[in-house]
């Protein structure tokens, strides 16, 4: 179901950098907004990011003001997503892991922008400008669709494929490949897709 507004992101993190855990916490309420926070006031907050040392798949840490901002992609995610046939939630599971909405993010392989685009596959899916948050999710919306459909529907090894590249599943016998990232990189992905997808409302 298509959101009503854009996400709402509150992220507030701890005052000390030592100190700071950035877990995340989500819920919609009775409106259709989704709420993020790290410091959860009332029970209706579920944990996203599930590690207090998690970071993006671009290698940074999870930034507050970032996430604050993070509605603002709302309206760009809902139209890739029905451009390209795919479910909403899965692509801000996939833009949660790989970059945590910083539109800015490159990898230390090249990945780039929200959806971490290789340039390669940026080229191939038509970013032309792949910082531009518009092209950029729209290039990995049509891609993710891509490897769903290339992996026959198989949401694991699509997002394996995504993570490792397509050769790297296939070198593996059409398995996840055995690399730390990416057995890591897959749950995570899903596990935040269906808390997503499945979290109910609050009244």
């Amino acid at each position: 179901m298509v959101l009503k507004s854009a996400i709402i992101f509150a992220a507030l993190l701890s005052a000390s950098a030592a100190e700071a855990r950035p877990q995340i916490y989500t819920y919609v309420d009775a409106d259709g907004l989704r709420h993020y926070t790290d410091v959860p006031d009332n029970n209706r907050y579920r944990l996203l990011v599930l590690s207090p040392q998690d970071r993006t798949a671009s290698g940074d840490r999870y930034d507050a003001m970032l996430l604050a901002k993070a509605g603002r992609y709302d309206s760009i995610i809902e139209k890739a997503a029905d451009s390209a046939s795919v479910e909403p939630n899965l692509l801000r599971a996939v833009i949660v892991v790989e970059s945590g909405f910083n539109s800015r993010a490159v990898s230390k392989r090249g990945a780039m922008g929200l959806m971490q685009l290789m340039p390669a596959t940026a080229t191939r899916y038509g970013a032309a400008h792949p910082f531009d948050p518009h092209e950029n999710v729209h290039a990995g919306a049509r891609y993710l669709k891509f490897l769903i459909d290339r992996f026959g529907q198989n949401l694991r090894l699509a997002l394996a494929a995504y993570n490792a590249g397509e050769n790297a599943v296939d070198r593996n016998g059409g398995q996840v490949p055995p690399f730390a990232e990416t057995m890591a990189y897959v749950p995570r992905v899903l596990r935040i897709y269906q808390m997503l997808k499945e979290q109910p409302r609050a009244t």
